[in-house]
């Protein structure tokens, strides 16, 4: 479906990060950078101070696995859902509904360590019934991939 083509309202990037309700400090997601009916890409700095570093591990800090495929279902699934939804119904309808994470498949293929930048690349595999899934892969500023895989999340009442 084409931009001109949504039957609800069309969010702008900005719009649609503002409706994601993960927030600081646990909101992965600096900026959106690209977004349309097929795609979504955003970036997203790990601070060296968060707090998960400590533990993980004492003296060589990298960033856990859970915490980059939060990242990406920040991203592929409720950033990119909550856009998609909005197409099919209005900006008051997406305020009705949260954005929940249900399932993935992910492989690992790197380390993410603090300071370093990701950008997550989400695509739509289908999009129904307030369910999305998505293909997604996550790469550092130097185009190494760190992970990729599917995710799925659905639309909830809030």
């Amino acid at each position: 479906m084409a931009a001109s083509d949504a039957k609800g309202d069309v969010l702008s990037k900005e719009e649609v990060l503002a409706k994601v309700p993960q927030q600081a400090p646990f909101r992965f997601i600096d900026a959106i950078e690209e977004l349309d009916a097929e795609h979504i890409v955003a970036t997203y700095t790990f601070p060296p101070d968060a707090d998960f570093y400590r533990g993980h591990f004492p003296g060589n800090p990298i960033t856990p696995g859970v915490i980059l495929v939060e990242t990406a279902a920040q991203t592929a699934v409720v950033a990119f859902g909550i856009y998609l939804y909005a197409r099919e119904t209005s900006r008051e309808d997406v305020d009705k509904l949260l954005t929940i994470f249900t399932d993935c498949a992910v492989d690992f293929s790197g380390t993410v360590l603090p300071g370093d930048r990701v950008r997550t690349t989400g695509r739509i595999k289908f999009f129904r019934r307030k369910k999305l899934r998505a293909s997604f892969e996550m790469k550092k500023d130097d185009g190494t991939v760190v992970c990729s895989g599917e995710l799925s999340g659905m639309g909830v009442p809030r």
